[in-house]
Parts: structure tokens; C-alpha cells; sequence
């Protein structure tokens, strides 16, 4: 029993990150437990009403963007750092492990994405209504007048995009910092998908808060194009056409607006031989995206069936590479 709790307490780290991803893997989405992201959203949007006014938004953003992250990654690491400090039980240092394992879990959103993705092109199937009104619960556009090809390559693009948002980085951030560095990375994410907007009334106070999100996301985006890309290639057993693979990323990916979306994009694509981007229309005013990828091809279930099977692979190959990491 001795030598257990001492694996345990050496290891805890490793036994943090299986046990929560292993309950996103099952579960997905907690639907009806509290959720971090649930009360990072609601902070933010409760000082963004009080702070973005006046004449010094640009300055107000920077100090609440950085305020923010800053305080969810203290408190997060004031708790991880707990045992350090003062040595807990057995009893109690496995709930502390419990907790960040849990912390783990609401951090991670695989499951729920391949979930919403097959969800879309099953909707469709139905009729195209219900095919907008399912993709608009996972993209920032407007769906109402999206063709189905237009639904169908914005829920592939969402995949592709939110692998490297909801798991890769999440996992990256892990690996550099803990749970602590999840969590604020979380944050960064929020502040990001809540205020990181060129509109009226976020160009300012926002700006930040995006430009953050970029250099968060620099690496991880990066990453998990790679790891499409091999785990293209492993499924396939043909490595051959990695280089052409990795000339097409290294050509497309940084012509999307995003320094980063632009890369599992642009993996993807690679992968399927289709064409992302062009004009899409967010909150009322029409924004055109360069096309990564020149075969406008109709998308097919078979392409969302092989591309979450990808996506799943690379969330399986990232969590092994990391576990190694954490022994």
C-alpha cells in the first residue's frame, strides 16, 4: 500500500491528465454540472459592460485581458501548489487529484466537438433547416443562408479550427504548466471568443484579448496540423506523400486572416482535397476569407466520418506523446 501512494504521489501528474481525459473521451460536454468556461464568461461579460466605455478602451482591455488570465492561473497554481506546502493525506491528496483531473476534463473538448460535427452533416441528411440551425451552435457566422456545401465545409473547418483550440493547446499548455497553464489558457480562449472581435464595439477593448489568443495558439496550431498530416499517413500506411502534404500546408495555411486557424485548415483540406474559406457574414457584415485549397469539390459524410476518425487519432497521439512527457 506504501509503495501505491508513493507511485501515486510521483505520478500524479500523469494520473491527472489520463483520468481527465479519459472522462472526456466518455462523457464529452458536462451539460448539467457547473462548468469553469460557464463562470469565465459570465466574469468577463459583466466587466466588459462596466469597462468598455469611454475614451481609454484600448488600455482598460489590455489590463482586464491580462488581469484575468493572470487571476485564473494564480488561483489555479495556488491550489496545485497546495501539497508542496503543506503535505496532505493520503485521502486528501488523492482528491486533490480528483479536482485538477476534473479541471482537466472541463478543459478538453474533443468528444463534444466530433459529437456537434457529425451532428451537422446527420442534419442535413434531414433537411438543410436543420443542418444551419445544428452548425450554428458550433460557428460564430450566419448560417441562415448557407447552401449545403457552405454548412457542410464550416463544420469541417470548425473541426479542424477547435482541434487545435479545444484539445491540442489545452494539452500544450499542460505540458508547459500544468493545469494552471490549462486553465489560463481557457481563459484566454473565453476572452478571445467573447470580446477578440474588429467590430465597433470590440476593436478596441478587444484587440488584446485576440492578440493574445494568437500567441497562445502559435505552437499548438502548428502542431496539430503536423499531427493530421502524420496521422494521415499512418492510416494510409503511405508516408509518400507527406512532402507534397506538407508543401500545400506551407502554401495555404498562412493565407487565412487568422496567423493560426489557417494551419489545421489548411492540414485538413490537404487531407481531403477540398476547398475552405471564402465570404462569410458575422454579426450582420460580410467578411471573404482566401480560399485554402483549390478543389471545390460537394463534401460527403465520408469526409466527416474521415476526418473526425483523423481528428481522434491526432487527440490520441498528442495524449501519448504528453504522458511520456509527464512519467
Amino acid at each position: 500500500m506504501d509503495s501505491f501512494i508513493d507511485f501515486f504521489s510521483l505520478h500524479a501528474p500523469l494520473f491527472i491528465l489520463v483520468i481527465g481525459w479519459s472522462l472526456d473521451l466518455m462523457l464529452g460536454d458536462p451539460a448539467r454540472m457547473p462548468h469553469p468556461v460557464v463562470y469565465m464568461g459570465r466574469w468577463i461579460a459583466f466587466w466588459e459592460h462596466r469597462l468598455n466605455r469611454g475614451k481609454h478602451r484600448l488600455l482598460l482591455g489590455v489590463m482586464f485581458s491580462i488581469a484575468s488570465i493572470g487571476l485564473v492561473f494564480g488561483l489555479t497554481y495556488a491550489l496545485w501548489e497546495l501539497p508542496e506546502y503543506f503535505p496532505l493525506a493520503f485521502p486528501l491528496s488523492l482528491c486533490h487529484t480528483l479536482l485538477f483531473a476534473i479541471l482537466t476534463f472541463f478543459c478538453l473538448a474533443g468528444r463534444t466537438l466530433r459529437h456537434e460535427v457529425r451532428m451537422v452533416f446527420e442534419a442535413l441528411e434531414v433537411s438543410l433547416e436543420k443542418g444551419r440551425r445544428q452548425v450554428a451552435r458550433i460557428v460564430g457566422r450566419d448560417t441562415q443562408q448557407l447552401s449545403p456545401q457552405e454548412v457542410r465545409t464550416a463544420a469541417l473547418e470548425t473541426l479542424a479550427e477547435n482541434l487545435s483550440d479545444g484539445v491540442i493547446a489545452p494539452l500544450f499548455w499542460f505540458a508547459l504548466l500544468g493545469v494552471p497553464g490549462m486553465m489560463a489558457y481557457k481563459m484566454i480562449n473565453t476572452l478571445d471568443s467573447m470580446i477578440g472581435y474588429r467590430n465597433e464595439r470590440y476593436k478596441d477593448f478587444g484587440c488584446w484579448a485576440a492578440h493574445i489568443d494568437d500567441i497562445a495558439n502559435y505552437i499548438p496550431a502548428r502542431i496539430t496540423a503536423l499531427l493530421l498530416l502524420a496521422c494521415n499517413a499512418l492510416l494510409r500506411m503511405d508516408f509518400r506523400s507527406l512532402p507534397s502534404s506538407l508543401a500545400f500546408l506551407w502554401r495555404n495555411a498562412r493565407r487565412h486572416a487568422s496567423p493560426n486557424s489557417g494551419w489545421p485548415e489548411a492540414a485538413l483540406a490537404s487531407i481531403l482535397d477540398c476547398q475552405f474559406g471564402g465570404t462569410h457574414n458575422y454579426f450582420g457584415q460580410s467578411f471573404y476569407k482566401p480560399f485554402i485549397g483549390g478543389n471545390p469539390r460537394p463534401l460527403t459524410c465520408q469526409d466527416m466520418r474521415l476526418s473526425i476518425r483523423l481528428c481522434l487519432m491526432a487527440e490520441c497521439l498528442a495524449v501519448a506523446v504528453l504522458c511520456c512527457l509527464v512519467v
